[in-house]
């Protein structure tokens, strides 16, 4: 299982990629970059709490796992 900080960190370099991505492509429709960094914002907070749920209720899936080997040492 995932640490919530291990998800936490996952959920912020994917959401800088996302929202350097989001902000390019409503900057290149509109050519207004106030349109394109609101846009930017509210994609980066809703999806944020999104994708961060997601991992957490994937975490608790043990679908596609390998079963944990016990290691004596």
């Amino acid at each position: 299982m995932e640490t919530h900080s291990r998800s936490i960190a996952k959920t912020l370099t994917w959401r800088a990629v996302s929202l350097v991505l989001i902000i390019a492509i409503t900057w290149a429709f509109t050519r207004r970059l106030s349109v394109a960094a609101s846009v930017g914002i509210a994609d980066l907070l809703l999806k944020s709490g999104l994708y961060y749920a997601h991992e957490r209720v994937w975490g608790r899936i043990n679908f596609g796992r390998s079963p944990a080997e016990d290691y004596e040492i």
